[in-house]
């Protein structure tokens, strides 16, 4: 007997891990799980992310929301490959 994991999609099997090497016909059992893949959570956080960025897009945004830190330091400039500043 031999155990495959993988998800169901537009009626394809897909494994997630290993290959399915299976010679001739076999009989075969296919239990489907009422959960999501991890590919479906990410999926809905990317639409939940989308939808909090339409809903956003009118927001006015002003200087004062990103204020800048005052270090009092100096801008540092790394050297280019021939060590000339």
């Amino acid at each position: 007997m031999q155990a495959y994991e993988g998800y169901f999609e537009n009626g394809q099997f897909h494994t997630l891990k290993q290959t399915a090497n299976i010679k001739g016909r076999r009989r075969a059992f296919i239990t489907i799980l009422d959960e999501p893949t991890e590919d479906d959570n990410i999926k809905k956080l990317i639409e939940e992310f989308d939808r909090m960025v339409d809903e956003s897009a009118d927001e006015i945004l002003h200087d004062e929301h990103f204020q800048r830190l005052n270090t009092n330091r100096g801008i540092f400039t790394f050297p280019d490959e021939g060590g000339e500043v």
